[in-house]
């Protein structure tokens, strides 16, 4: 049985923590800040945990970080 292939965008977008779980940086970031209030600017800077809905996909994408 040949290896799988991880995805070459999850693998840059997302971190598997110690835990399991599925960490990444929420957008927003980069350019046109001057619209969003303080209060998205700080929240947005936080990493953030994926969806329990949506591991399932995350698993099949990063198949040897789980």
């Amino acid at each position: 049985m040949p290896k799988m292939k991880t995805h070459s965008g999850a693998k840059k977008r997302f971190k598997v923590t110690g835990s399991g779980k599925v960490k990444y940086k929420k957008p927003g970031q980069r350019h046109l800040l001057t619209g969003d209030s303080g209060n998205q600017n700080r929240k947005s800077r936080k990493p953030s945990i994926v969806d329990s809905t949506d591991m399932k996909i995350m698993k099949k994408y990063l198949p040897y970080n789980f």
